[in-house]
């Protein structure tokens, strides 16, 4: 009997490929246990859900992809997972209520804060819903990782192996090279179908996930006020003014969704993938041990590294979650200020916000990105004393332009805030200034110094048109280094 699978058969293949097909071909077929790739990639030990992933995942190995993840089976396992402990479909009833909601939500809103209220129709979801209304936002966020993870494989197959194992490998290379990518979109599937367990609204997590619609899931918000002694419809009614100041914010600050997408996306980018893991695994893989490839699962051959640019991009995103959450927190509480539970709502939405839920957890390990405002009550104070020193319509006035957004430091000190922006704007309006003089030509040129020695060297003061400057040789200056007067200010 031959050594080599490959000799019999009509269609021979290389060595890898047969490994490959059954690997990923089940159990049954003498490949890997499904339950045992789901154990080592941190997935639900579930036979049923196991095997029809895994067909999915053999099916894309075998067809051609359109870039470097099967967002479709992302999006797929996202909806297996979120109908896991079942998914009923919203009631008629369950619509009229959560619409309802969101009506006195806006009512409610109306007089404590400056923004218009938006035209946003409101929605009731299921978990399935939430998944294929977010789905777009999920992939616009996590795509550079899903890259950044299918290069570092691809490059390690094609420039590390050794001579022999790459002619070994035959046709496996682009099933191989699209492993990484097969596996972060099961992995993202897991994450998103769980963070639909747990989101109550479309805007939960302090991002527009699905545009400017506005939604809650009622599922989600019965599991939300399980052992509270609250009426139901007091928790739907202060999550509905949560999500309602969300869409408020979105629809009036309009620069700000794509201010927060893009320092993800940012972020998402300069992800580093360790390459040197991936191709100490690709040097020490072997062709006849489909367990090799389990233990590479295993090892986090996959896991992004931060880098301190990382960290500071990180910084700066959570300053902006947080001032967000910040600010749905302040104008929630004067919406909310009748309404009898809403000071314990409050600090449960605070510390649930703060901490995270475990799918932000697992969408944490898959990404490096942790989407909490670990800030939330600094931003709520700066927010507060800005309303307390300006009014609602100065305190919203913030949000006209990202160059007037509070920052790290502001969060650290939120009664100094006006005070630094009085300073910050008024040698705006002194640079400014000297600019419309120098364009208007205002400038007077300075007398020449008749005590100076020097004064014979230097052009003749009748020969400068006003509003040209001076020689560029002299740099501007008088003979002392310093600027003439109505220069440019100094710092």
């Amino acid at each position: 009997m031959s050594s080599n699978p490959s000799d019999s058969g009509d269609n021979p293949q290389d060595p890898l490929s047969e490994m490959l097909a059954k690997l990923f071909g089940g159990a049954g077929a003498g490949g890997m246990d499904p339950q045992e790739l789901a154990k080592a990639a941190g997935l639900p030990s579930d036979p049923n859900a196991m095997a029809m992933m895994m067909q999915q995942v053999q099916a894309m190995f075998t067809a051609s992809s359109e870039g470097p993840v099967n967002w479709q089976l992302a999006k797929d396992n996202a909806r297996r997972v979120a109908a896991t402990d079942s998914d009923p479909s919203v009631q008629p009833a369950q619509s009229r209520e959560v619409d309802e909601a969101l009506r006195l939500a806006q009512l409610w809103l109306d007089p404590v804060t400056d923004f218009a209220t938006t035209s946003a129709l409101g929605k009731a979801w299921s978990r399935a819903e939430w998944v294929e209304a977010t789905m777009d936002s999920w992939k616009r966020l996590t795509e550079p990782v899903a890259v950044s993870i299918s290069q570092a494989l691809s490059n390690a197959i094609t420039t590390q192996l050794p001579e022999e194992m790459k002619a070994m490998m035959g046709g496996a290379s682009s099933m191989l090279a699209n492993m990484g990518g097969a596996m972060f979109g099961i992995q993202l599937g897991q994450a998103v179908g769980a963070l639909s367990k747990e989101v109550v609204s479309s805007t939960d997590i302090g991002l527009p996930l699905a545009g400017g619609t506005m939604a809650l899931l009622p599922a989600n918000v019965a599991k939300f006020g399980e052992g509270l002694d609250i009426p139901e419809a007091e928790i739907r009614l202060y999550l509905a003014v949560r999500e309602a100041a969300h869409a408020s914010l979105f629809a009036n600050a309009p620069w700000l969704s794509s201010h927060l997408f893009g320092t993800i996306e940012s972020y998402a980018r300069g992800i580093h993938i360790d390459v040197s893991k991936i191709e100490e695994v690709a040097r020490d893989l072997d062709p006849s041990n489909p367990e090799s490839i389990q233990e590479a699962l295993s090892g986090g051959v996959f896991q992004p590294e931060r880098t301190p640019a990382q960290s500071a991009a990180l910084e700066r995103l959570e300053t902006a979650l947080a001032l967000v959450e910040g600010w749905v927190d302040e104008v929630t509480a004067a919406a909310t200020v009748n309404l009898p539970s809403a000071g314990a709502l409050r600090e449960m939405i605070r510390r649930r916000r703060a901490s995270g839920g475990p799918a932000e957890h697992t969408f944490s390990s898959l990404v490096g990105l942790e989407l909490r405002p670990r800030r939330l009550r600094d931003a709520a104070a700066l927010w507060s004393q800005l309303r307390e020193e300006r009014g609602i319509e100065g305190r919203d006035a913030v949000w006209e332009h990202p160059d007037l957004m509070p920052t790290s430091k502001d969060l650290d000190d939120p009664k100094g805030f006006s005070k630094r922006r009085e300073l910050l704007e008024a040698s705006d309006s002194d640079v400014d200034a000297a600019l419309t003089r120098l364009l208007n030509g205002d400038f007077d040129t300075p007398e020449p110094d008749a005590d100076s020695s020097d004064s014979s060297d230097n052009s003749d003061s009748s020969d400068t048109t006003p509003g040209e400057g001076n020689d560029p040789g002299d740099n501007g200056k008088d003979d002392d280094g310093d600027a003439p007067e109505g220069g440019r200010p100094q710092a």
